[in-house]
């Protein structure tokens, strides 16, 4: 299996849990059972943040020995994700559902970033 077919696969399997998520964002901020919110959340920004590293392994693993070519790059997106996921949570957590959608918004759109990014590095 090549770097290509693997990205489409750890891709495919974060859509799953980033329609949960975007699902999450278009919620009322009137929810009865935050704790739900919070182990939604916690779990599906866990496996995008499995599947978003083990993407990222695979992109830096097939450079050019020597050059660090767009693995730093992604290393600081990845970094950024999960504070992201960190930041959904606490809101979660707090039950503050306006807060829980920009944060949940901010991930949805650093996924998708280090998506395009590795595309382009294929």
């Amino acid at each position: 299996m090549d770097v290509t077919d693997q990205l489409e696969d750890h891709q495919a399997r974060c859509f799953p849990h980033l329609l949960a998520l975007r699902m999450l964002a278009r919620y009322t901020p009137e929810a009865s059972l935050p704790w739900l919110a919070v182990d939604e959340v916690t779990r599906a920004t866990g496996a995008i943040l499995a599947e978003v590293d083990a993407a990222v392994r695979a992109v830096t693993a097939d450079g050019p020995a020597g050059t660090a070519g767009p693995g730093i790059f992604l290393g600081v997106r990845l970094s950024r994700l999960a504070a992201a996921a960190d930041d959904a949570i606490a809101a979660a957590g707090a039950g503050d559902f306006t807060q829980l959608r920009t944060h949940l918004r901010r991930f949805d759109t650093l996924t998708a970033a280090i998506w395009a990014v590795q595309d382009a590095s294929r």
